[in-house]
């Protein structure tokens, strides 16, 4: 019978000190986020009690993963083998490796909680396919060159300091005995897999806290095992026939006639005639509506912007419906609410949906989708190619008419360069257009053309006024054009500039801009009951007087009776559904909260009693669109469909199913 004696534990003290090693740095790398989150942590000894108890839990659960290779090979390493200089070699480089690894991901940490004031989660992973674009962001945006020597140093320092702690002495430990020690590491780590989530630790009202608790190593596996999120199996549902029976009396507005008894597709009738002007839909990165003086910043950003007001629509209320331009993608084009796990953009069997830019294609416009960056990035060129949609990347302006590009793409006036000869030739071609622009450059590494303006190179604040001034003169330059008095630009934002707040689902952060300008064809002034970003495209082609019929969530704003107003927001996972000063959330394990948003400022978001009326409304919506697009409900009928999928096809290749 193997026993668990002094030559056991000296055969596993590598194991010991990766451990501590582990430990160490985890409670320093969450020590180092507490302090740099600030005020954001009320100072309590409950909350640090919280933050570092249930840590530690975490930690270890991490560590009995993270430690496997080790825990392998010492278990499977003979005895006389390890007595040799090449074996004790093996062990140690294994483990310099693993702590390379540690410190790598501890400042990885810091950089992704100074983004997100998050740990790792499902946006870390979705980055990680690509890596092109988050490594030269990373170059870009940090001293690399520095942080790596450092890192080497700190790890050859930390390695050669503990050295007597991990080096195997008196080994004469038994296999069986070891064979004991690795099924009881190995049984612990399964079953901490069955017994633990990572949002067990969501237990408290400050999202910091429960963020800081967590254990980044841990939480970057759980987000990877929750990418693709099953809304019937992890959210509250109702019958889908009562589902979609809430929507439709949602959907009722004066100007819908419904097509069948069942389900949302609808003929949108417009009282004004049809005016076919051309539409350029910017969405410009990370625009938050705290940036602008129109929106209440005193020492406003965008002046350029702000100037703009007086002669537009101006949005006062508009919300955004997640925190990555996926999903302001897919709203603008789609009009659908944020369904749970990958947005649509990046799905399997997303072509041929009803979009945008096939009610434009379908009425003789142009329609196209331009980008400042690579299009193959988060598969938007594949997107919108296959729902109506002319693709136009980074890859089209040469090289010579780029005056400034970073990792993430052109600088916004170069984008708009490209738009602009794209606009001559359709109207030289007597063709109306619709563009949709993604820009680029309000994105760390905030990088801009020189002599734009006064602004220091890499800071946020200086990227938004390099945004607004691009803007300006975009405008300024169109105006000279014959297409200009034709024209109808809407200038919003994809998503927000960070959706981090003490609340899980904090709404403050949600609320960006929107303004419609065309002089002399709409009118300029302030809407200002509540918008969502997928009411944005049923709104603009009511402003044109269009007839269509459309499968979009969202209606015309124009239209919609009061008191029908509310806005959809969202993480991967966290639904929300704002209306009435409530926000009802919905959560995995089919849990459902009801709120008081915070609508100006990070603060808790106390609970509210439950009005079932909201949470079925808020269920109804959300269910609805996951079933929609899972059963191809979202699509286009045919032929029309078939059409869109042959945009996507390749010469010589096969036709799409």
């Amino acid at each position: 019978m193997p026993r668990f004696d002094a030559p056991l534990l000296a055969r596993f003290r590598p194991l010991a000190w990766l451990g501590g090693c582990f430990l160490g740095i985890s409670m320093l790398t969450r020590l180092v986020l507490l302090v740099a989150t600030g005020n954001g942590v009320p100072a309590s000894a409950s909350n640090w009690l919280y933050v570092f108890g249930v840590g530690l839990g975490y930690d270890l659960l991490a560590f009995a993963y993270f430690s496997v290779p080790l825990v392998l090979l010492l278990w499977l390493l003979p005895r006389r083998w390890l007595a040799r200089r090449w074996g004790s070699t093996l062990v140690a480089t294994l483990c310099l490796v693993l702590l390379s690894i540690l410190l790598f991901v501890a400042v990885s940490e810091w950089t992704f909680w100074e983004e997100f004031q998050a740990r790792f989660n499902f946006i870390a992973v979705d980055y990680l396919v690509y890596t092109t674009e988050v490594i030269g962001n990373i170059r870009e945006s940090y001293p690399i060159g520095l942080i790596l020597s450092s890192l080497a140093l700190v790890t050859g320092g930390v390695f050669i300091a503990t050295r007597r702690w991990r080096l195997v002495r008196n080994d004469s430990a038994g296999f069986g005995a070891r064979s004991l020690v690795v099924a009881g590491w190995l049984a612990a780590g399964v079953l901490g897999t069955w017994l633990v989530s990572g949002d067990m630790k969501d237990r408290t009202a400050n999202t910091y806290v429960n963020e800081l608790a967590g254990n980044g190593i841990y939480q970057f596996f759980a987000a990877y095992r929750s990418a693709s999120l099953d809304y019937a199996r992890y959210y509250r549902t109702v019958p889908a026939d009562e589902a979609r029976a809430i929507v439709r009396a949602q959907l009722a507005t004066p100007d819908a006639t419904f097509l069948a008894s069942d389900g949302i597709a609808r003929h949108i009738h417009n009282a004004a005639p049809e005016r076919r002007l051309n539409v350029v839909l910017v969405s410009v990165e990370s625009l938050s509506a705290e940036y602008s003086g129109v929106y209440g910043r005193k020492d406003s950003l965008t002046p350029n912007l702000d100037a703009l007001a007086k002669d537009s629509l101006l949005f006062t209320d508009l919300w955004a419906t997640g925190t990555r331009t996926v999903r302001g993608l897919e709203a603008l084009a789609l009009s659908v609410p944020p369904t749970p796990g990958e947005s649509i953009v990046k799905r399997a069997h997303n072509e041929g949906l009803f979009s945008l830019g096939q009610v434009f294609r379908d009425r003789g416009y142009d329609a196209q989708f331009l980008y400042g960056g690579y299009g193959a990035f988060d598969d938007m060129n594949r997107f919108f190619a296959g729902n109506g949609y002319d693709v136009h990347d980074r890859t089209e302006i040469a090289d010579k008419d780029i005056h400034h590009a970073n990792i993430w793409g052109v600088a916004d006036e170069d984008l708009y360069t490209m738009a602009m000869r794209r606009f001559d030739a359709d109207a030289a071609a007597g063709k109306p257009f619709f563009a949709h622009l993604m820009t680029t450059s309000n994105h760390r590494p905030y990088t801009f053309p020189a002599g734009r303006g006064p602004w220091p190179q890499g800071k946020r604040e200086s990227a938004v006024s390099y945004t607004d001034w691009a803007i300006g003169d975009f405008l300024r330059r169109a105006r000279s054009k014959p297409w200009f008095a034709n024209t109808l630009f809407v200038v919003t934002a994809d998503h927000c500039a960070s959706s981090a707040g003490i609340a899980a689902l904090p709404a403050f952060r949600y609320r960006i801009p929107m303004w419609v300008y065309s002089p002399g064809n709409v009118a300029p002034g302030r809407h200002e009951r509540m918008t969502s970003q997928v009411d944005i495209a049923p709104t603009v082609l009511g402003l044109l007087g269009m007839d269509y019929d459309s499968r979009f969530y969202g209606v015309d704003v124009l239209q919609q009776p009061p008191g029908h107003e509310r806005a959809f927001i969202g993480t991967y996972q966290l639904l929300g559904y704002l209306r009435g000063g409530a926000l009802v959330q919905l959560s995995p394990h089919r849990k459902v909260d009801t709120l008081r948003p915070s609508l100006e400022r990070d603060q808790p978001q106390p609970a509210l009693p439950e009005d079932p009326s909201l949470t079925l409304q808020a269920i109804a919506y959300y269910q609805d669109a996951a079933d929609a697009f899972a059963s191809g409900a979202m699509r286009m009928p045919e032929p029309r469909r078939a059409g869109a999928l042959a945009r996507l096809q390749e010469p010589g290749e096969p036709p799409r199913a």
